[in-house]
């Protein structure tokens, strides 16, 4: 059942998509849907990203329902409709939790999730179920090792310089504050606050953007 969803999907535009086993970790509000699937596109989370991750997930809901399992679609962050049912579970479930059990990456030093393919250049959206699905082998901690490009190049100074692990869950990350003050102050593009050097700096993924210097040479960053 895992290659027949996995392909639908990946037919269907996503770039990734993993399976989880949720089982004991998520809220007693739906703690019966013991699995998850997680399905990331590798574009910035915009409209059209967002109709995508809707797209994706009503395929996978299609799946699941013609096969009489039960089914929770978790929208994508920026999707979420205030005073509707589903709004009032999202403080339940994060997507990175499903991606990081899943095998799909690790919590990077940005707060991100870092996919050794796309790096922080995910897009994810989730789709829990109680399906039997088999579920991939997960990240248990961060593969960032040494490297402190985001640490280094964040111009708010938001982002401490601590590592992940499931160990440690709770390990502050980012310092949200500054990370919000700095946007809020910077200036902003199509009408909202413009940085993201966290995501364009970090080396996983790069060669998934083609990035010309003044001599037309490709030019890529790493640690």
């Amino acid at each position: 059942m895992n290659e027949v969803i996995r392909s639908a999907l990946l037919e269907a535009g996503a770039d990734i998509v993993g399976f989880a086993d949720v089982k004991g970790i998520l809220k007693p509000e739906i703690a019966h849907l013991t699995k998850a699937i997680s399905i990331g596109v590798s574009r910035n989370l915009n409209e059209n990203t967002v109709s995508l991750l809707a797209a994706l997930k009503r395929k996978a809901v299609e799946m699941l329902k013609a096969r009489g399992y039960k089914y929770l679609s978790i929208p994508a962050d920026s999707d979420r409709i205030k005073n509707s049912f589903i709004a009032k579970l999202y403080p339940l479930f994060p997507h990175k939790m499903a991606a990081t059990c899943a095998g799909l990456g690790w919590i990077g030093k940005n707060g991100l999730l870092i996919s050794p393919e796309y790096g922080p250049r995910l897009s994810l959206a989730t789709v829990l179920t109680d399906a039997p699905l088999k579920p991939g082998k997960p990240y248990t901690k961060s593969l960032c090792r040494s490297c402190s490009l985001c640490v280094e190049y964040c111009p708010s100074g938001a982002i401490t310089g601590s590592t992940w692990s499931t160990n440690d869950p709770y390990i502050e990350l980012v310092k949200l504050q500054n990370c919000k003050d700095h946007k809020q102050g910077s200036r902003a593009v199509n009408g909202k606050p413009n940085c993201g050097l966290c995501i364009n700096i970090c080396p996983y993924g790069r060669k998934h953007i083609i990035k010309k210097g003044s001599r037309g040479r490709m030019t890529r960053t790493s640690c």
